[in-house]
């Protein structure tokens, strides 16, 4: 059983009012997790939050296998939604997190007015479309519904893999940032927006849903053997980053973390654990 700690909205949302409430030096003091760039101690444990899967499950490997040899100390906290690993970097609640990619981030941080930045790119996690009432896409007809997360970018991705794989018809010039109003012709499908955790437990519901990676692995589910279709990985914009806020990428402990997860040991253990239903996808993240 992991000793990480597994935070639900309400209750990060309990702990982000104390928080505010009793931290008010934090900024200020040197020696805490939350202090920026080269001037953080790095002895002081470096605190992640992270989605379980497969985030968690890479950061626990390095913390069991890497970083006490790095010399790091690393302490993962859990968090189940998209929103609250932001603000939890931003206020300094943790010193970094690992579950996004980068057109997520940017909508995020402009939506928010948060300043966080990403250090390494990781790993990618396939999007892809999920059945329980048909075998193949090809099967899906007129009046049929297909779920769609919820957010402005994994819904564009989502409709982007539809499109691509012939389902529908966007318009011209839409991009990643695609809404269900720039749909051109539909096929006779019909949507239903839905947030992106949830669509899983959508399944017997719907006729279809395009689920995120991690989402899909938590729910059993193979996005190698599994999914009806799934997104390359060449060229995906999509890969999940280790993410700080602004003025704390020269954190000697952040660059430990990034060095790691950039490693070849990492590299092996995400091709033989997850088969290919997530991808290593190391380097700098692109502007």
């Amino acid at each position: 059983m992991r000793k990480n700690i597994k935070i639900t909205a309400a209750a990060a949302a309990t702990a982000a009012l104390a928080f505010g409430l009793t931290a008010c030096g934090t900024a200020s003091d040197p020696k805490s997790s939350s202090a920026k760039g080269a001037s953080a101690d790095a002895s002081q444990a470096l605190v992640v939050a992270a989605s379980p899967t497969p985030h968690a499950d890479i950061l626990d490997f390095v913390k069991k296998n890497l970083a006490q040899k790095a010399g790091l100390k690393l302490e993962v906290k859990e968090f189940t939604d998209y929103v609250l690993p932001n603000t939890a970097t931003q206020q300094g609640q943790v010193d970094a997190n690992f579950f996004q990619h980068k057109p997520y981030l940017d909508d995020f941080n402009k939506k928010n007015h948060t300043t966080i930045v990403p250090v390494v790119n990781v790993e990618l996690e396939p999007l892809g479309l999920y059945s329980k009432k048909v075998k193949s896409a090809k099967e899906l007809t007129s009046g049929q519904t297909v779920a769609v997360p919820n957010d402005t970018t994994n819904e564009g991705r989502a409709l982007q893999l539809l499109a691509g794989n012939g389902l529908i018809t966007l318009k011209d010039g839409v991009g990643t940032s695609a809404k269900l109003s720039d749909i051109k012709d539909s096929k006779g499908l019909k949507f239903k927006e839905i947030e992106a955790a949830t669509l899983p437990r959508a399944l017997n519901d719907v006729d279809a849903a395009v689920i995120n990676g991690n989402y899909a692995i938590e729910a059993k589910l193979s996005p190698a053997k599994d999914a009806l279709v799934l997104e390359k990985a060449d060229g995906n914009p999509y890969a999940n980053f280790l993410a700080v806020k602004k003025g704390n990428e020269s954190d000697p402990r952040i660059q430990k973390l990034a060095k790691l997860l950039n490693s070849d040991e990492v590299k092996k253990f995400i091709q033989d654990k997850y088969q290919g239903s997530v991808v290593p996808a190391f380097g700098a993240v692109q502007s």
